[in-house]
């Protein structure tokens, strides 16, 4: 298959590439497009054959539900049964935006769509080229990631392009991704307010809005089907072996240069992306900070996990320290990145 790529500038939209794109979606076909968070991989979400073509295209078994995309409030009535009174609080304050909201479907969604589940995440992204996209489709795009199954999700064009060239229908490429990791799920299917994959509205903005809401870190195991993507364990993993190293006060430097020795005596080109810029202190192979606040490291996180693998690194070490609200949803993808290779790296006094 050959993969036509595109720019629409954010900025200026080009209507007719906007359209062509559209058409594509509407008609069965394949495209990559930005959002806010990361690429999407869209298809018609009423298509049963197009959305099953979604993961062949990834790679990704199909017992995980995918995230509808809308271009407006008013789509959302006809994809569930009712729209709760937490979720219209919810669309009204952070639509279009990083929120994707889990209600009960309509018979409009195929179990392509929800993974044989009785739910369905909607959300309607911010992203001004997403939007254009999906409006010319006419119909609600069903997308998740576009990636490869398992590795990092892309937030630039040329990385999409790395995955799924010649197996997609057309790339659209919008610049690189602001908020750089995957939106919140909000399950507001039953009678709690329950995030189950943590994101750019962070648990202290929702509860500002609809109250109490609770935060499942549950984990699925590769047998069972999750109610929202990014719930296995190993997920956004680079090449390398990661290696997250905690610590609230003061990293254990000697034990960090005691770790890279260790791994330089078997030949291993190591990197490091830290969450302060200090320099390449320990002469690694690849030093980066990967931002000084947990938004700008969120938006950096995957770009940077796939730039290590291009350049060869066989292992990243990552000092993580942030603990406000949006490091819930930093902690979530590295910790998955690392297969939960979590070490506590605080100083000892």
């Amino acid at each position: 298959m050959g993969t036509k790529e595109v720019f629409i500038n954010p900025n200026n939209i080009d209507s007719s590439l906007a359209s062509e794109a559209g058409k594509i979606l509407k008609h069965g076909g394949l495209v990559a497009f930005p959002t806010e968070t990361v690429y999407g991989l869209g298809a018609n979400a009423f298509d049963e054959d197009a959305v099953k073509s979604i993961f062949t295209a990834k790679g990704r078994p199909n017992d995980n539900p995918l995230i509808v995309h809308v271009a407006s409030k008013e789509d959302v009535e006809e994809l569930v049964e009712f729209v709760p009174k937490k979720a219209k609080l919810v669309m009204d304050k952070f639509w279009p935006g990083p929120v994707s909201i889990i209600m009960k479907k309509s018979d409009k969604i195929g179990d392509a769509v929800s993974a044989g589940l009785d739910t369905v995440a909607v959300r309607m992204p911010s992203h001004p080229v997403a939007l254009a996209v999906i409006k010319a489709a006419g119909v609600p795009v069903a997308a998740p990631s576009a990636n490869t199954s398992g590795k990092p999700s892309p937030t630039s064009a040329k990385h999409v392009s790395e995955d799924m060239s010649g197996k997609i229908d057309m790339i659209v490429d919008g610049g690189r991704c602001s908020v750089g990791v995957e939106s919140t799920v909000l399950d507001l299917s039953g009678d709690e307010a329950v995030i189950l994959r943590p994101g750019g509205v962070t648990p202290g903005m929702l509860e500002s809005v609809i109250g109490k809401v609770q935060y499942s870190k549950q984990h699925v195991a590769d047998e069972n089907t999750p109610r929202c993507p990014g719930m296995k364990y190993r997920h956004y993993a680079p090449k390398a072996s990661v290696y997250v190293l905690e610590y609230e006060n003061e990293l254990d430097r000697k034990r960090v240069c005691e770790m890279i020795c260790g791994y330089k005596k078997k030949g291993a080109r190591i990197g490091i992306l830290d969450c302060a810029d200090n320099g390449n202190l320990y002469g690694v192979d690849m030093y980066v900070c990967c931002g000084e606040s947990s938004e700008k490291y969120a938006e950096n996180l995957f770009y940077l996990l796939r730039d290590f693998d291009q350049k060869g690194i066989d292992v990243i070490l990552c000092p993580m320290n942030f603990c406000d609200d949006m490091s819930n949803a930093v902690r979530n993808r590295l910790y998955k990145a690392a297969s939960n290779n979590i070490l506590n790296f605080e100083k000892r006094k």
